[in-house]
Order: C-alpha cells, then structure tokens, then sequence
C-alpha cells in the first residue's frame, strides 16, 4: 500500500455525484490503475466546540476508523479549501476521549462505504453513502502550494476520461451532505 499518495499539506480534490457507480467503475477498469482498497466501511466522529466556532473558523476535525483495513486516522481540514492534513492514530477511543477532555463534542457521526484506487499520481475514492448517493473524489496531496492549479486542471482532464463534467461537481463537503439530511 503506498501512503505517498496521502503525504502534504494541501490537497487538491474535486468531487463528482456518480449517474452510475457500475459505469464509473467499468471504466476505470480498463485504466492501469491499483486498488489500495476496496469496499472498506468506515465511521467518521466530526468534532466542534459547543460554540460551533471551528465550523465558523472553516476548519473540521474528525476521527475515522475503517475496517477491515483498520486504519484510523486523525484529519483535520481547512482553513483554507485546499488545507488537508491527517495522521495515523493507534486508538480511536483514546483520540476521541482526548477532544472530549478539551472540551470538543461530536456534532456529528456518519457512516460511508468507501474504495481507493491509485491512477497514476492521483487518488480516486468512490465513496456510497446511505441516502445521499454515490460519489468519485479525484485528488492529489502536495507541499507544494505552487502546483495547486496545475493539479485542478489535470484533475478534471482525468475526470472527463470517466465523463464527469461540471454538471456532476460537488461543492459540498460530505460533512455538510449529512449534515443537510439530518436536519
């Protein structure tokens, strides 16, 4: 499994609502690509002060667990769009008990089925989530901040080999979709 795909402090990621998640993923076969994983459930706990002021600050921190590949991770985003930073963590409990102590609350727990595939330098995460829909996330991680619009540009040239266009972009993030559901 190769981690440099998640290495920097930036990420650039667009993401697409798939018409059809079997198409999607009839085309990517016939793309070189590796499959970092597949099918993977994972549990996401979003984190905020009781004053909702990361929310305010547009920054999110969450935890994530994944089985069965077992990684859990601590990731925060923001403040700026492309900011994206995460770290492996041996113990969910323990994490989450942490940002309790420091007086964070979870305002949010959702769930979500997801698979990784590695084309090239890019991730691609096809991501189902219950009552929302099914989704493509193209993204690339860098320390470069320099590279930003050169990536978003060989992003959506990837994304129109799958015949996703601009029509099928999300601006939403997946913590704002669960959010928007529950309400």
């Amino acid at each position: 499994m190769n981690h440099s795909h998640f290495q920097g402090k930036y990420e650039v990621e667009l993401k697409y609502r798939l018409p059809s998640k079997a198409q999607f993923l009839n085309t990517l076969s016939g793309i070189p690509h590796e499959v970092m994983l597949q099918d993977n459930s994972e549990s996401d706990w979003y984190f905020d002060r009781p004053n909702r002021s990361l929310e305010t600050d547009n920054i999110s921190i969450c935890i994530r667990k994944m089985e069965p590949s077992g990684i859990k991770l601590w990731i925060v985003k923001g403040p700026e769009p492309e900011r994206c930073e995460a770290t492996d963590i041996k113990d969910v409990s323990n994490a989450k008990s942490m940002l309790k102590t420091m007086g964070f609350e979870v305002v949010l727990k959702a769930h979500k089925t997801r698979s990784i595939y590695f084309v090239g330098e890019f991730h691609i995460t096809v991501d189902s989530l219950d009552g929302i829909g099914d989704f493509a996330e193209f993204a690339i991680m860098t320390d470069d901040e320099a590279k930003l619009s050169i990536y978003k540009s060989q992003i959506e040239a990837l994304a129109l080999q799958f015949g996703l266009t601009k029509d099928a972009l999300q601006t939403k993030s997946y913590k704002q979709m669960f959010m928007e559901k529950d309400v």
